[in-house]
Formats: C-alpha cells, sequence, structure tokens
C-alpha cells in the first residue's frame, strides 16, 4: 500500500480526513523540513462527534479533551508513519495553520475572515498535521478556485453584531454578544456565520460539536 493510502487508511480509522497538503519549501526552514510534505488533519464531520464521545479523553473529566485527544491520535500515526506530529494548539508560539492551510489549494480566506474549506465551508479545522521529510505525490484538489468566487456571501450578514464586516473580525464583539441571553443561540447552536455557508450545509457538523467549540471560545 503506497504511503498516502496508508495515511488516509490511518485517518480515516480515527475519524479524521486528509483536508489539505503543501510541498515545503526550502525558506520554511528550520519550522519545517526544506523539501518535504505537510499532511493537515481535520474531523471528517458527521460520526467523529458521536465517535469522539466514547475516548478516555472524554470520559476521565480532566480539561482539553480534544486536544489531548488530537495530540494521542496523531501522535501516534506519525509515529506509525515515518511523519512528525505538529499541532495549532502548541504555544505560543503557535504554529501557522491558518497560513499552511491556504497553501493546500484547498482552503481559502473568505469575506468573512475565517477560512473557508473546499468541503468543510466555514466549519473549516485543523486537528493537527503530519510532516514528512520527503515529498509525497498529493492529488489534485477537486475544488481548483475558492468557492467564496461564485458565492452571494450570506455569511456576512449572519451575524446578529456584525462582528465580520469590512474584512475584520471584531472579538470583543462577539464576545460581548456571546455574554448576553440573545447570543444564547449562537453559544448553544454554533456560529451562525459558519452556519451559513453553503459549502459546509451538508458536511455533517453537529450541533453539540459546534456548541462545545464555542463553549470552548467563549468560557
Amino acid at each position: 500500500m503506497d504511503l498516502w493510502r496508508c495515511i488516509t487508511t490511518a485517518s480515516q480509522s480515527h475519524g479524521l480526513m486528509i483536508s489539505g497538503a503543501f510541498h515545503t519549501a526550502p525558506d520554511d526552514a528550520p519550522t519545517l523540513p526544506p523539501n518535504g510534505t505537510v499532511v493537515m488533519l481535520s474531523p471528517d464531520e458527521g460520526a467523529f462527534w458521536s465517535d469522539i464521545q466514547s475516548q478516555p479523553e472524554f470520559t476521565d473529566g480532566a480539561p482539553d479533551p480534544m486536544d489531548r485527544w488530537s495530540t494521542r491520535v496523531i501522535g501516534a500515526m506519525a509515529d506509525d508513519l515515518g511523519a512528525r506530529a505538529v499541532f495549532p494548539f502548541s504555544g505560543p508560539p503557535y504554529l501557522p495553520f491558518f497560513t499552511w492551510a491556504t497553501r493546500t489549494g484547498r482552503a481559502w480566506v473568505s469575506p468573512a475572515v475565517f477560512l473557508v474549506h473546499d468541503r468543510l465551508g466555514l466549519y473549516a479545522s485543523y486537528r493537527g498535521a503530519l510532516v514528512f521529510d520527503t515529498v509525497l505525490d498529493i492529488p489534485a484538489p477537486e475544488q481548483a478556485t475558492a468557492p467564496c468566487d461564485t458565492c452571494a456571501a450570506p455569511c456576512l450578514t449572519a451575524c446578529p453584531v456584525s462582528a465580520v464586516v469590512g474584512g475584520t473580525y471584531d472579538v470583543e464583539a462577539c464576545h460581548r454578544h456571546l455574554a448576553t441571553s440573545a447570543g444564547q443561540a449562537c453559544l448553544n447552536g454554533g456560529c451562525l456565520v459558519r452556519g451559513r455557508c453553503p459549502v459546509g450545509a451538508d458536511c455533517g457538523r453537529v450541533r453539540a460539536q459546534s456548541a462545545f467549540h464555542m463553549t470552548a471560545f467563549h468560557p
């Protein structure tokens, strides 16, 4: 079995998906190998949330269950596949996962500032990445251009407090809204901006998972 298929199979066995990959360049050193490959991993929405609830990190009562699960599972995958595991939550300093995502050809900066993924839409998230010291053959992405190029951008009018207009994200306005009774719909059901993206509408993201992430963002 070729290495790419091994990565795909290993990812799927843990409810993850390859959400993009890119070849590194000499100026990526020393953070990344100069002639290697970064394979980015995201939740394969749908069954992911129900499956992860039975994992030990989600039943031991300790904090940060998803980050700890990601560290354990993706770390073990890296060991098995001859790679190095890296994570967006390890820091500071934090690794530039946002920029890395745009290098895959499968994610772009949306009008709402958040990343939009060719399959996950504005639900794009990255649990970690596998860094290989060699150049792997990366399958060409099916979606070659940003979906936002032909979209009416309903995301821009979805936020009740207009926190994503003007090409910036007003984080403080978002937090102030979430602290009110009116903000409970966003806090308990997920960001309305992300939910309005037509690309991610059928990705399988469940309400409970969105609520989990919103609570982590606004504890």
